[in-house]
């Protein structure tokens, strides 16, 4: 009888080890894994850059106060700015608590300019940015908020792909608009550059701020840094997680110079925020992804992946409705609930996750190997070759 709480609905099926695209059961059984932990082992299993940073650092110090300087987290900090928009970083331990951070950064910039009552912040229903309070909040989903009221105010909804609704909904009172570029949980759903760039001249006429939350898609998922680069474009905030840790918990919120001036000592914090063994193991991410090549392999393997996964959809088109999603956040919507195929690819040794929308999500590391690629495309061909039988 396990002490755990059941709010998860864990598999019968356990690890002892990992390597790179793979899993090991304690007997040898070996699985390729496409879930990664659901888009956080960025370069795989037990990789050895990320090894020998965690052993290294391990040897010297852990965890600091806040109250210090820490080093590790300025080095981090500085890799992070020079490769994007930001100016500045507040680093935390979670993609929810980074996505927090993002509203309060939103809420007290207009509080520091004196229009404290834009405080209301603006997202597509059904969407997701964690599971706090606020976040489930922010989401606008019944089904992550049912049985957590009171509900907590400052969040407003629009339709997904409705600009009409967007428009009419923000008020005076709108301090930011908050999306994800590419909407994970809810589907493997990519917004278009063009619906990116038309958000951004909507924020710039209406004053308020632009947060891209770049959990789930970031860190060279869809194949450059952050996603919405596709669109040429540059956010005020943007919350990220998962991948830049590789495995191991951290979360940031990026920010403009603009932004970041109000957060000003007392305003926010995190114990474990920050720490010199997160920003380590965080730095050896970012020396991996900006090797020369990484990104142009990891948009390669997309191409190849895609174009793959859309043969298949040709030849079973009453099994697979669509092919989603752009560098190596990849989705699979099905005609019919997903869980029984899910299940049969568990049974051939592949690991995915599911997504809303009957969407099977494809998560493999980004530095996977084509070979790999190969064995979980002749996978996915077998389960649909076994529905037609």
């Amino acid at each position: 009888m396990s002490s755990l709480a059941k709010n998860y609905n864990r598999r019968d099926l356990s690890f002892n080890r990992g390597k790179g695209s793979f899993l090991y059961t304690k007997s040898g059984v070996k699985y390729l894994d496409f879930v990664q932990g659901i888009a956080v082992n960025s370069l795989g299993h037990t990789n050895p850059s990320l090894v020998k940073a965690i052993n290294k650092q391990s040897n010297k110090l852990w965890h600091v106060s806040n109250s210090f300087k820490i080093p590790e987290g300025e080095e981090l900090a500085r890799k992070l700015t020079s490769k994007t928009f930001a100016n500045a970083v507040i680093f935390q331990n979670s993609g929810a608590e980074a996505t927090e951070a993002a509203i309060k950064v939103a809420r007290r910039y207009f509080y520091s300019i004196g229009q404290s009552k834009k405080n209301r912040i603006l997202c597509i229903k059904n969407s997701f940015h964690g599971r706090t309070i606020a976040a489930i909040n922010a989401s606008g989903s019944k089904k992550m908020t049912e049985g957590f009221g009171p509900k907590v105010g400052g969040f407003d909804h629009f339709e997904f792909g409705n600009h009409m609704d967007l428009k009419k909904k923000i008020t005076s009172k709108t301090a930011a608009i908050m999306i994800e570029p590419i909407m994970g949980e809810g589907g493997i759903k990519v917004i278009p550059s063009w619906c990116l760039k038309e958000i951004r001249k909507i924020c710039d006429k209406k004053k308020i701020l632009l947060i891209l939350d770049e959990v789930q898609c970031g860190i060279g998922r869809s194949g450059k840094f952050f996603s919405y680069e596709y669109a040429n474009i540059k956010p005020d905030i943007v919350p990220i997680a998962k991948g830049i840790g590789g495995g191991f918990p951290i979360g940031a919120v990026l920010m403009t110079k603009k932004v970041s001036k109000a957060m000003i000592p007392g305003t926010h914090g995190s114990t474990f925020g920050g720490n010199p063994l997160a920003m380590s193991v965080g730095s050896a991410v970012m020396d991996e992804i900006f090797k020369k090549g990484f990104l142009s392999r990891v948009k390669s393997n997309s191409k190849y992946f895609i174009s793959e996964l859309n043969k298949i959809k040709s030849k079973f088109p009453k099994i697979i409705k669509e092919i989603r999603g752009i560098g190596l956040i990849l989705g699979i919507q099905l005609h019919h609930d997903q869980t029984k195929f899910i299940d049969n690819l568990l049974k051939n040794k592949l690991l995915t996750i599911r997504a809303g929308e009957n969407v099977i999500r494809i998560l493999p590391p980004l530095n996977v190997k084509k070979k790999e690629i190969d064995m979980a495309l002749e996978i996915i061909n077998k389960v649909c070759n076994s529905y037609e039988n």
